[in-house]
């Protein structure tokens, strides 16, 4: 009855599938409760089509933004709204009144990228930002870093337009006390509203906490007398979907923040820091955010953050408090860290000091690497959940907020209550306002930790009381906190809220059980992990030993998602291409894995793990690994896709199209010796049509051009040679000159080359198309005949060096976890893309190139391995050896072939549409005689098909470097 109801007037997506409905289930809370369908609105009028057909099929309705809500406010059993994929437009900038109108579905550094060349940003910066929208921080009354200086939403928010659930459409903002007219519901509501205001005046200023992070329950206290003109909006801040659906949102906007300085204050206690919070916001800082030991240890063993910690942190501190100061000139600034370095001192901390006298400030004047120590601590949810246990920091009351006096001993108390139960806690986020994240580590799964937790919650919650603190400070109520409201808040106030609810929502159509009428927070059956929750043994390709639970550990991988999502960032990094590109959760790294995770403990039916919506679900991941570097926890779909595959294909068998593309180095040999003939579709377009169906390569593609004079074994076999060189099978049949120029290079440097080579007549190959298809066994028996050949090299202390990523890099990756031991480790140290060995010998002084300018230029595209094992340094490096030339790093994502994604006719639009993103519009803004180099086969061959301008390896433009250096 609702999907059909949806249907007759509805203009956006309507998802009532199991998968769909199952990604839609969870947040990034520890709920679950599966939706009965899911739409996403493209229009305020969209928005009235879908109410009225909940209202009549008797079904709830939720709005959704990013989905990061911890606390469970945007699950629920009825209709989920999804404002992100399309209700998401910008309507106004007024950049001279500083202010904008937003739908609800805008992610905040969107709109921020849209108000900088405004000079202009909206300053509630969520450590979410990047996926985080606008509806939802309003609805959460968010508050982000600075809220120290900019406040939280309700104090930038100026008007919502919003429509009621019997589907009156109202606008909401400051009011006149007796200046209400009308008889509509939206009049009468907000004349309930202000007597209500009225008569709970005095008992709202003896109950709510005078602090500035206080979000807990309905915001009464902006209806009181105490406000001349009160405004309406501010009732709604922070109401999480409860009162009314918005559908415009105007914001109070602020000039950019200028140039900062930090300083890092580093203490040897946990305590000391604490208590140190208070002084050092005496100094008026623009933020003071803290991270403690557990996460500086996390931040170590994630690659990603490795080198920010490093060049951050001085010694072992318990903890550190990050100091940001903006005063609008360097030299304001520079007195500001001086002042923090004096006060400092004043607490009686000095470098040179031992035990609990140690400590001081690290100052941080480089932009970038402020940025950079920013990202460790906007990530700093998702470091914590990174631990490979089943026990993970669980978020109930991460969001106590207390006065900065209280600090200290609040800390030290939560910390006892902790302990008391068996466990730790780890502590970061805002210690200028008193509201720190802490979690403490339980195994949800166990009946005894979900007693725990609600053991620990009722103590921590009395101790905050005992403080006058607040026990919602920043992430909002939802489920996990709003039964406790009446300990908080005393029950008149709760008899109000309630009041609050039965005005705008007599029907409980919107968002129920949140704020009043809460399910109680240990509530099992609406966890994502429920009594129930099991997985069936089964058996998997790769090694996931790392990782607890069924498949050796796969089940432990694929729950290692938080949903946080940081996967769902539109820009910046790489992860996740497909998402950029259709904004679709089912394309994201979040929604993939709580699709395996439905699939694998039988919530979606049997065989799920290999049904078709799992193909439909993984079928526009690219496999580029973005995810395995950017993800903070470490979710790797790729190799997940892979196991998925590998699955599937042992079920199903293959295709056509997949057996053409797995089997390449089978037949290469001949398809070279047969060149012309198989290089005849890309010049007879009816031939390419033909083939179309039967092959499911795209029409409109042309094919990898096969070289009628492929690379051979023995044009580099050089005597006692110090590297062996790796030629893949798609450099050796498609570009062999790339090959031929990298022996050059290598010989020019001083090096001895070699290429790899086991004696027989069919050539090395890393497995890379059988893993591409789910072939692993092929993959597997193709990579031990790899190490066989490769192992001798590096026990006799040779480098293997090798061209394309996607092959080289294999022998850092798949072969380790398919062929686990000794062996595989070995090859893989010594495994080094080209430009990694050319940086590093320069560097040992081992290889000397003598290279010319490349005065033209150049543009680099990194492959998306590259990136994923973090090459990209080391081509940049070796790029910078080219003298008086200049070298631009495209900031993109995946190109969009990504091997044979891009030929498949299933898939050429969104690849190109990938392209499309940032690569394309970067080369095409370049200058005719600008040298556009990628590494990547697929990357050369999708910058040609969407640019026409030919890309090529860097090994051809090193070797044109040396003939230029020649010629001089």
């Amino acid at each position: 009855m609702l999907e059909q109801a949806l249907r007759d007037g509805f203009s956006g997506d309507i998802l009532f599938d199991a998968a769909s409905r199952g990604r839609y289930s969870t947040d990034a809370s520890f709920y679950q409760i599966m939706p009965a369908g899911v739409a996403a609105p493209r229009t305020a009028e969209d928005i009235q089509v879908a109410l009225a057909a909940a209202r009549a099929a008797g079904v709830p309705v939720t709005g959704r933004g990013g989905g990061t809500s911890q606390c469970g406010q945007t699950v629920n059993s009825g209709l989920i709204l999804d404002n992100s994929r399309h209700f998401n437009g910008i309507l106004e900038i007024d950049v001279e009144n500083r202010r904008c109108v937003v739908e609800p579905g805008v992610v905040l550094d969107e709109l921020n990228r849209a108000l900088k060349p405004h000079g202009l940003w909206f300053p509630v910066d969520v450590s979410t930002a990047s996926r985080a929208t606008i509806g939802g921080m309003a609805a959460n009354n968010s508050c982000g870093g600075r809220s120290l200086r900019y406040g939280t939403m309700r104090d930038n928010v100026l008007s919502i337009d919003a429509i009621l659930a019997d589907g009156t459409a109202a606008h909401f903002g400051p009011v006149s006390r007796d200046g209400l007219r009308g008889n509509d519901s939206f009049a009468r509501t907000a004349a309930d509203m202000l007597a209500l205001g009225d008569a709970h005046a005095d008992l709202i200023e003896a109950r709510f906490p005078k602090l500035t992070r206080r979000v807990g329950g309905y915001n009464l206290d902006a209806l009181t007398p105490a406000h001349a003109l009160p405004n309406l909006a501010h009732l709604l801040v922070g109401s999480e979907g409860t009162l009314a659906y918005f559908t415009a949102i105007e914001l109070r906007l602020w000039p950019l923040v200028g140039e900062k300085q930090l300083g890092i204050c580093h203490f040897p206690t946990f305590y000391q820091a604490m208590d140190a919070t208070q002084h050092l916001v005496a100094l008026n800082p623009l933020s003071v955010e803290l991270v403690d030991a557990t996460m500086i240890g996390l931040s170590r063993q994630i690659p990603l953050f490795r080198p920010t910690i490093e060049r951050a942190v001085r010694g072992e501190p318990a903890a550190l408090l990050l100091v940001e100061f903006d005063e609008g000139s360097a030299e304001a600034n520079a007195a500001r860290l001086s002042a923090l370095e004096d006060r400092m001192a004043e607490l009686g901390f000095d470098w040179a000091h031992e035990g609990r006298g140690w400590g001081g400030v690290v100052p941080v004047t480089d932009q970038r690497l402020q940025a950079q120590i920013a990202e460790v601590r906007k990530s700093g949810l998702n470091i914590m959940m990174s631990m490979k246990q089943e026990g993970k920091p669980v978020s109930f009351v991460e969001d106590c907020a207390v006065d900065l006096p209280h600090l200290a001993d609040y800390t030290a108390g939560l910390t006892e209550i902790f302990e008391k139960h068996g466990t730790r806690g780890t502590w970061y986020a805002h210690a200028s306002v008193g509201c720190l994240h802490v979690r403490p580590v339980l195994n949800l799964k166990l009946d005894t930790d979900v007693k725990k937790m609600r053991a620990i919650a009722e103590e921590a919650f009395d101790l905050v009381a005992r403080y006058k603190g607040s026990h919602s400070g920043e992430h909002g109520d939802g489920i996990v906190r709003s039964e406790f409201h009446d300990r908080m808040f005393g029950t008149e106030i709760t008899t109000a809220f309630l009041k609050v609810k039965d005005s705008f929502d007599p029907g409980r159509l919107l968002n129920p059980g949140k704020i009043v009428e809460a399910p109680r927070m240990d509530d099992r059956t609406l966890f994502r992990y429920p009594p129930d929750y099991s997985v069936a043994p089964l058996k998997t390709a790769f090694d996931w030993s790392a990782y607890p639970g069924a498949g050796g550990g796969f089940q432990g991988a694929v729950e290692m998602c938080n949903n946080n999502g940081a996967c769902r960032k539109l820009a910046g990094g790489a992860m996740c291409p497909s998402y950029r590109a259709t904004r679709n959760e089912r394309d994201v790294t979040r929604g993939r894995a709580n699709t395996l995770r439905l699939a694998l403990s039988g919530q979606l039916g049997q065989d799920a793990l290999t049904s078709d919506a799992m193909m439909e679900t993984l079928s526009l991941c690219v496999s580029c690994k973005a995810c395995k570097r950017e993800c903070p926890t470490g979710v790797d779909m790729a190799k997940m896709k892979i196991e998925v595959l590998a699955a599937r294909a042992q079920k199903t068998g293959l295709s056509l199209h997949q057996r053409l593309v797995a089997h390449m180095p089978d037949y290469a040999p001949v398809a070279s010796r047969l060149s012309w003939a198989m290089n005849l579709r890309n010049r007879l377009p009816v031939l390419a049509r033909l083939m179309e169906g039967p092959t499911g390569f795209a029409a409109s593609r042309p094919l990898p051009h096969w070289s009628s004079n492929p690379f051979r074994d023995d044009e580099a076999q050089d005597a006692d040679p110090d590297v062996i060189l790796f030629a893949d099978i798609f450099n050796r049949y498609f570009e062999p000159e790339n090959l031929r120029a990298a022996v050059r290079v290598l010989r020019a440097g001083g090096a001895r080359v070699a290429v790899a080579s086991d004696g027989q007549r069919r050539p090395l190959d890393s497995g890379r198309t059988y893993l591409a298809t789910g072939l692993v066994d092929r993959a597997r028996a193709t990579g031990r005949r790899l190490l066989d050949a490769l192992l001798p090299h590096v026990e006799a202390g040779r480098t293997i060096v090798g061209l394309e990523p996607s092959c080289l890099l294999t022998l850092r990756d798949e072969i380790p976890a398919l062929i686990p031991g000794e062996a595989a480790d070995r090859v893989a140290e010594r495994a080094k893309m080209l430009e990694e060995f050319i940086a590093e010998a320069t560097d040992a002084g081992t290889l000397a190139l003598p290279l010319g300018p490349v005065p033209e230029g150049i543009l680099l595209h990194g492959h998306c391995h590259q990136k994923a094992h973090d090459v990209m340094p080391a081509i940049q490096r070796t790029l910078a050896l080219l003298p008086d030339t200049e070298v631009r790093t495209i900031e993109s994502s995946c190109c969009g072939m990504a091997g044979s994604f891009g030929y498949a006719r299933q898939t050429e639009k969104v690849s190109r549409e990938m392209g499309e993103l940032s690569l394309f519009p970067a080369v095409r803004k370049a200058a005719p005689g600008t040298y556009v180099v990628a590494d990547g086969t697929s990357c050369r061959h999708q910058i040609a098909d969407g640019t026409a301008r030919e890309a090529i390896h860097v090994a051809r433009l090193l070797d044109m470097a040396l003939a230029k250096e020649g010629a001089a």
